[in-house]
């Protein structure tokens, strides 16, 4: 019975880029944004509805062939000028003169989506302190690069939205991926303090995907699999179970959050954290 209630809204949900669009196609037209993480999950379900609003998008990741395919489909999903850029958002030293390189060739950002691929699973004092450095230059570090460069010319389009994706474990902690809990509530804050201080003209907000269905969830079943022996199945069925709506995320449902808060309908949005989870959270 679940199975197929599960087939039907997979159905439905591929269709968020088709007939069941939520947005105009117009909705980002003139607006460019810049989606980083843009090669799988949710950066990559972004990208396509981004396209699909109408913006000219502009996808960043480490991965050229992922990119390069993505780009194709961008084209037929949007009339935008879409662009790819091989960008490491590690690589601190060198992350202003990309970005300067992307403003030369599709001008300036009027949208930001920080996103990136989390570290791996465990418990956090099984951490040595060198391994909080990657995750967090490639999260805080270069969240706060971009938005030190792109926010000054958001305030001269009189435009900006910032969005990161980071994750439920922002109200409650996850257990077993301890450092990933730790690296997304200093986003969380991070962005919170920055909604007080930026230009009335740009909004700042974070969304929390919950369990979603992704290449990122898939690893942490391998890493709990490996750790305690059960099976995919067992797993995949713990996360099920609390889920009130039954079923895992589909990315697009979680871009679809995102391009709202991209629009110009959502200005009055800020310094928020917008769960997408079907009702995990306990917290109010």
């Amino acid at each position: 019975m679940r199975m197929h209630i599960m087939e039907d809204l997979l159905e439905y949900y591929m269709e968020l880029l088709g007939a069941d669009f939520p947005y105009a196609d117009n909705s980002l037209l003139g607006k460019h944004a810049l989606i980083c993480g843009a090669s799988k999950g949710i950066g990559l379900a972004t990208a396509k509805m981004m396209a699909k609003a109408g913006a000219n998008v502009s996808i960043c990741a480490r991965n050229e062939q992922a990119l390069t395919e993505l780009l194709d489909e961008l084209k037929k999903l949007g009339k935008g000028n879409h662009q790819m850029f091989v960008i490491d958002l590690e690589d601190s030293e060198s992350l202003d003169g990309k970005i300067e390189h992307v403003l030369s060739k599709q001008g300036p950002v009027h949208i930001l989506v920080n996103n990136s691929g989390g570290p791996p699973g465990g418990p956090l004092l099984s951490n040595d302190i060198s391994d909080f450095d990657a995750p967090f230059k490639r999260h805080l570090h270069a969240s706060h690069i971009l938005v030190q460069k792109l926010s000054p010319l958001m305030v001269s389009q009189k435009y900006g939205r910032i969005i990161q994706i980071i994750s439920t474990s922002v109200k409650e902690p996850i257990p077993n991926i301890g450092l990933s809990n730790t690296l997304r509530g200093a986003m969380a804050s991070w962005a919170k303090s920055l909604s007080r201080e930026l230009d009335p003209c740009i909004t700042i907000n974070n969304v929390l995907p919950g369990f979603t269905d992704t290449e990122r969830l898939g690893s942490l079943a391998n890493s709990i699999h490996e750790r305690t022996g059960k099976s995919q199945q067992e797993i995949h069925n713990s996360w099920i179970d609390q889920v009130p709506i039954g079923r895992l995320i589909d990315p697009l449902e979680t871009a679809s959050a995102i391009v709202f808060l991209a629009m110009p309908a959502s200005g009055g949005i800020r310094g928020v954290s917008l769960a997408v989870d079907g009702g995990r959270l306990r917290s109010i």
